[in-house]
């Protein structure tokens, strides 16, 4: 009996020992599969992010890749909503990271590039011309139109030189900086080369634009971004304890090192050769072999498998997976024809586009200019004479005006002028357009059905599809945004002109025909005066749409109230963002009662 029990208890014991040993080489437990990166939207952030998602997805995770600002990633990550970001720029991001790392809610794994670099750039002509060093951009100024290009709002290049603005260094106090995005930003360079105009922007290598472009790196900055031109080292963060709970996937990032030829190819996969990040990063591991095989030392698949043995012996699994990627490498080409038509209109109907820019930015300008001019004082009273004395409302124009010196007292003066300026040229170019649209489709049903899906796809499509061309024919400042908001609110004053004019009552045109009215005569005197509370209407709801607008024309560098809006997102701050969102509340509420038609007025 002691025998047999002693022969169970060795294969007992054998047992646990091989269950030991398959649970030792196993590669993570279970909450482990689920992998999410930040990408805050640099290219070469989302060349790493792309290139480490697809490699986790081979061994068997299951990866997540989130645009996010910085700040809202080190946020995230202390959280628990985010575990690895691989774009850490040091010193530049060191105001941002520092908190977290004090307070212990990230870990840093370790450089995953060095050699990088992160400063104030310039086109090779404009350094020819004497513009070398930051000293040297205040003498530029008149060429430069007194402007800086960055990227995103809150990005820690875009604080670095709002700081450099705010304390005059380098007597750049008076300057201003547009901010809109990488490839807002690098549309305007390309515009500006085009022309052969000064142009100062953001630049760091890695990155295409140091091959698309000739330029040169501006001397002298070092009390800003840093010695040897911004000089910058990458690491990889990861929230805290990650690395100890998930040791296979805290081994394959502490084995994670990229090359600045490396990012560069996947860049230029990714903005040159139109390739989705993912695809991109399937290429470059699979032509790649070598890079993959040193990131994959000492680390298994998911299940527990030697991963680079796993990954040469691997296959795809299901048919769903083969048709996919078979698919998705014969797509049908509708992007790369949508941009070589705009790179077509763009090279052949510059004068045009120039023209274009210079009637809108100056209308726009010229009123912010003019609204400026008048004191505060002065213009808070017209406003408030002009809302009594359109609406007869002793208690509205109170309300008007401290509304508005509410706006200034919060610091918003400035920008709220901008977005005035930008909702009533608007406002006007939609209403100039929209009213003679609509009169034309109430007499014509066949213009009106051929209008109709037009003026569907108008309202949803996403605003940022057709950004995106008129911010490359267009470039960085008001013009993308005014012109996109334009197409967002027109279909407003269309539709409803052609419902004023459709619903003029019968009797009153057989009236209008039997007293022998002229086409003309009938529009004037018996249309537009029976449609004038519609089509009031549709101007009101023209003006509250292009309000709605001015978060994503802040995006284009159009300025206004937008932009604080956008740069509290991007950096977590909640009470800038209520303000900002609180005072554009105020001047909607403000634009509606005084445009809104009378008799809606009456009735509420």
């Amino acid at each position: 009996m002691s025998h047999s029990s002693s022969r169970v208890a060795a294969v007992a014991l054998a047992f646990l020992s091989l269950v030991a040993a398959v649970l030792a080489k196993a590669a993570d437990p279970p909450s482990c599969r689920a992998v999410r990166i930040s990408d805050v939207g640099w290219t070469d952030v989302t060349s790493t992010s792309a290139l480490f998602s697809a490699l986790v997805r081979q061994l068997g995770y299951e990866s997540q890749v989130t645009v996010l600002s910085i700040p809202v990633t080190f946020t995230s990550m202390k959280n628990k909503d985010i575990d690895v970001f691989l774009g850490n720029w040091m010193p530049t991001m060191e105001a941002d990271r520092k908190p977290y790392l004090e307070d212990h809610s990230i870990d840093v794994i370790g450089v995953n590039l060095t050699g990088a670099k992160f400063t104030l750039a310039v086109p090779a002509y404009t350094y020819a011309a004497g513009l070398r060093t930051f000293d040297d951009i205040q003498r530029f100024a008149p060429q430069l139109n007194g402007s800086i290009y960055g990227i995103e709002p809150g990005n820690d290049g875009n604080r670095l030189i709002l700081g450099m603005i705010k304390q005059n260094q380098f007597n750049l106090g008076g300057f201003r900086l547009v901010e809109s995005s990488e490839q807002g930003m690098l549309a305007e360079v390309e515009r500006a080369i085009r022309n052969r105009q000064p142009v100062v922007f953001l630049g760091w290598d890695p990155h295409p634009m140091n091959m698309r472009f000739d330029m040169r790196y501006l001397a002298g900055g070092d009390a800003v971004f840093g010695p040897n031109f911004g000089g910058a080292t990458i690491y990889t963060d990861v929230r805290a304890g990650y690395a100890q709970e998930c040791p296979n996937l805290g081994r394959l990032l502490k084995n994670l090192k990229f090359a600045l030829t490396g990012e560069s190819q996947m860049m230029d996969a990714i903005l040159n050769k139109h390739q989705q990040p993912e695809a991109a990063a399937r290429a470059w591991l699979k032509a790649n072999p070598q890079a993959v095989s040193a990131w994959l030392e000492g680390v298994t698949t998911f299940d527990g498998r030697p991963a680079l043995a796993a990954l040469r012996n691997r296959g795809e699994s299901s048919s769903g997976t083969d048709f996919e990627q078979w698919m998705s490498n014969h797509k049908i080409p509708i992007g790369n024809a949508v941009a070589d038509l705009i790179e077509y209109v763009k090279t052949h109907g510059r004068s045009l586009f120039d023209g274009v820019s210079a009637v809108i930015r100056g209308s726009v300008d010229g009123l912010t200019a003019a609204l400026r001019i008048i004191p505060s004082p002065i213009l808070i009273v017209a406003v408030g004479l002009l809302a009594w004395f359109l609406r007869r409302s002793v208690a509205l124009a109170i309300f008007v005006v401290a509304a508005l010196i509410f706006i200034i007292n919060q610091g918003y003066w400035q920008a709220t002028l901008e977005t005035l300026s930008l909702v009533m040229v608007a406002a006007f170019f939609s209403a100039a357009f929209g009213i003679p649209l609509g009169i034309a489709a109430a007499h014509s049903p066949k213009l009106y059905a051929a209008m109709r899906p037009v003026l569907d796809l108008m309202q949803t499509l996403p605003t940022f599809v057709y950004l995106i061309p008129t911010l490359v024919l267009f470039g960085l400042g008001v013009v993308p945004g005014l012109i996109s908001t334009v197409i967002f609110a027109l279909p407003a004053p269309i539709r409803l002109t052609h419902l004023g004019i459709s619903s003029v009552p019968k009797a009153l045109l057989e009236a209008g025909e039997a007293f022998g009215a002229t086409r003309a005569q009938m529009l004037w005197k018996v249309e537009l005066p029976s449609a004038a509370p519609t089509i009031v209407a549709g101007i009101t709801q023209c003006i509250m749409l292009s309000l709605s607008m001015v978060v994503i024309a802040a995006l284009v560098g159009a300025g206004g109230l937008g932009v604080p809006v956008v740069r509290a997102l991007n950096t977590v701050q909640v009470g800038m963002g209520f303000e900002a969102g609180f005072v554009i509340v105020l001047l909607a509420i403000i634009l509606d009662r005084i445009s809104r038609p009378a008799e809606k007025n009456a009735a509420s």
